[in-house]
């Protein structure tokens, strides 16, 4: 196990921990709906610490959650979903308002805060449940996903393959409590998890020094 990765599972303890004193538990149940008006859109990229920043950022988004999905079982922990035997990925869930974003721009952005070229990991995480994935809710997705995903292999700035699948979604399992804007609420451990991971080294060799 690299440091880094043992890094994580000791931030994620000491959350546990944390979380413990205060009382928080984990999600019991899966996402509801979005609220009237709302729409959903679902996506693996690895650490879903690492990926709800940049949805957040975007007008128009109204939450993201960290969670589980793709998987067999139902309310799965995180050291579940961690040991690889649910099928489940790291994910989040981004609720959005579609008259102020539209799915498109989603995932542009997805594409670029992952590595889509490897397949059952991302940066320095390894197993399925790391994986990348496009989970579509409907037909109107999956046909936006589809187009956007050969429009990359068309334009892409790197020369591998493009092995991310589009799949539907299933029951969304929100994580526990001290995952939930873990970026925000543990800056620190999160940046030195991030950097050390090498996931902007990477996403830079891919896509450029663009934000991401």
């Amino acid at each position: 196990m690299s440091p880094i990765r043992l890094h994580r599972m000791l931030a994620a303890v000491l959350a546990v921990a944390a979380a413990a004193s205060l009382g928080a538990a984990a999600a019991d149940g899966p996402a509801p709906p979005p609220p009237p008006g709302m729409a959903v859109a679902t996506f693996a990229g690895g650490c879903f610490w690492c990926m709800e920043a940049p949805f957040d950022k975007l007008p128009g988004v109204k939450s993201t959650t960290s969670g589980y999905t793709g998987g067999r079982t139902k309310n799965p922990t995180y050291e579940e979903v961690s040991s690889g035997a649910t099928g489940h990925a790291e994910a989040v869930q981004v609720v959005y308002d579609p008259a102020k974003v539209s799915y498109e721009k989603l995932l542009d952005v997805y594409w670029h805060n992952v590595d889509p070229t490897v397949k059952d990991r991302q940066f320095c995480d390894v197993g399925t449940q790391y994986r990348t994935a496009i989970f579509v809710h409907d037909g109107a997705q999956r046909r936006l996903a589809e187009a956007s995903k050969a429009a990359l292999e068309e334009s892409k700035p790197f020369k591998e393959a493009i092995v991310t699948p589009i799949v539907a979604a299933t029951e969304f399992w929100p994580a526990e409590a001290y995952h939930q804007d873990y970026y925000v609420k543990n800056p620190v451990r999160y940046n030195y998890y991030r950097t050390g991971c090498g996931r902007d080294r990477r996403l830079e060799q891919l896509w450029g020094a663009a934000p991401h």
